[in-house]
């Protein structure tokens, strides 16, 4: 088996486990297809990893470094004086432990019986006192960055969990977030051993509103004893779907594939 993919997850991890967390990938999965939810948090089978980002951490990295320094000093980056932004790094001791994939900022829902989490790239605070949930994220590419995508809804939804779970935790949480957008250039003459940014800050309005419901249906779908239906753009099922479906007919006493 690939040192990089083990599909079965110990007991203790799966749902009912002592080490269960429905962290905020895992709710965005719930949404993006049930059946595989199911699979993976309650049967233990999960996907297959995507393909690591590893510049894209990188320069998360270094942006958390950089804000760090104007978190230290109390004041405001000048990227956030550049766009106008009242606000300043948020200073907490918890904000590593924030920061850090599997800890992350939590919150324990007695109703629901689970502890939800979520490992946020940044915190700003305004002068009101309100955090700002704030993203990092990078890309290259020719036009200007946006989040207009139908596919960036997951950043949006991503941002809204994270307003949803500290206000949980009793902090004034503003409304307004912001992506810090790193486009890498592809104009210069020469690589030269360095890759260059455009960095831009786009706001966005959160609505947490939806969180509730999407955790209900969450743990209704973990309660059920059935396997759910597959989401409707869910590739990974598609794919699973077609290979059975390939393999019952190969193996045929035919031996036909029907193509």
């Amino acid at each position: 088996m690939s040192q990089f993919y083990n599909p079965k997850r110990g007991a203790a991890w799966n749902y009912g486990g002592k080490n269960w967390k429905l962290s905020r990938s895992k709710l965005e999965l719930f949404l993006d297809c049930p059946k595989c939810f199911y699979l993976d948090n309650k049967l233990g089978t999960k996907r297959p990893p995507g393909f690591p980002f590893n510049l894209n951490s990188a320069v998360d990295h270094l942006l958390k470094k950089e804000f760090d320094i104007h978190r230290a000093k109390n004041q405001i980056h000048p990227l956030m004086a550049e766009y106008g932004i009242d606000a300043i790094p948020y200073s907490n001791p918890k904000m590593d432990e924030w920061r850090e994939n599997f800890v992350g900022v939590q919150y324990n829902d007695s109703d629901l019986g689970f502890t939800i989490s979520g490992a946020v790239d940044d915190i700003w605070v305004n002068p009101e006192g309100e955090l700002i949930v704030v993203d990092y994220k990078s890309t290259s590419k020719d036009e200007e960055v946006n989040i207009d995508a139908d596919w960036q809804r997951s950043y949006k939804n991503q941002m809204e969990i994270y307003q949803w779970i500290l206000r949980k935790n009793g902090f004034k949480v503003s409304n307004t977030g912001y992506f810090v957008y790193a486009n890498g250039k592809k104009d210069r003459e020469a690589f030269e051993g360095k890759l260059e940014f455009d960095v831009t800050i786009l706001p966005y309005t959160g609505d947490d509103s939806w969180v509730d419901d999407a955790l209900i249906r969450a743990k209704a779908c973990l309660e059920t004893g059935d396997i759910p239906n597959k989401g409707e753009n869910c590739d990974y099922c598609s794919y699973r779907d077609t290979v059975s479906d390939t393999e019952e007919r190969f193996s045929s006493p035919q031996k036909k594939l029907d193509l």
